[in-house]
């Protein structure tokens, strides 16, 4: 069975239907994301998120440069982790209240896949670290390989940001255009 993917939209010509992309948002949900108190929680947990992994990949590459701060260098990936629980578990409900789905809506679909590696990675850490199932070295290098595909994702949406505001760009035009 072939699945069927939702096309992948980008910054550049991002609701330009000369390009041949759907906008990011309709304006249906465009109004739902800008009510929903869900956007301010993921753009307040976003930067802390991010703060939280710079600190945590600090201390690990700490740890593993001079093999010093095992336990802060851990605890630190713990936290990572469950911060970006709670950004996964609230994104899902921003998506929902958007989108009508907690996951994979076709705007966010590639971003919502890779998230799924990003959190398999962060929980395969927790699952080895509670089960002393690698050496301290091994889990911190599984903590960077989790690291690396949150960098990543993280891209992947901030290019989404993007796109939404070339979209908001792109209709203010359009709005202005049609005034003159």
């Amino acid at each position: 069975m072939t699945a069927v993917l939702p096309p992948c939209t980008a910054p550049n010509g991002a609701g330009s239907p000369a390009r041949g992309r759907p906008p990011l948002y309709t304006p249906e949900q465009k109004r739902r994301r800008d009510e929903s108190r869900w956007t301010l929680v993921q753009g307040v947990l976003a930067p802390i998120q991010f703060v939280v992994f710079l600190g945590s990949l600090a201390l690990v590459l700490r740890y593993l440069a001079t093999g010093e701060g095992l336990e802060w260098a851990s605890a630190s990936v713990v936290l990572k982790t469950l911060v970006l629980y709670l950004i996964m578990i609230t994104g899902c409900i921003w998506e929902k209240a958007v989108f009508g789905v907690y996951l994979f809506a076709p705007a966010f679909y590639w971003e919502d896949v890779f998230s799924m590696l990003v959190l398999a990675l962060h929980t395969a850490y927790l699952a080895a670290a509670l089960n002393d199932l690698l050496a301290p070295t091994e889990l911190m290098g599984l903590a960077l390989a989790a690291y690396a595909a949150y960098v990543v994702n993280a891209g992947q949406f901030l290019w989404k940001l993007r796109a939404a505001r070339l979209q908001a760009q792109s209709e203010a035009a359009a709005v202005l255009g049609g005034a003159a």
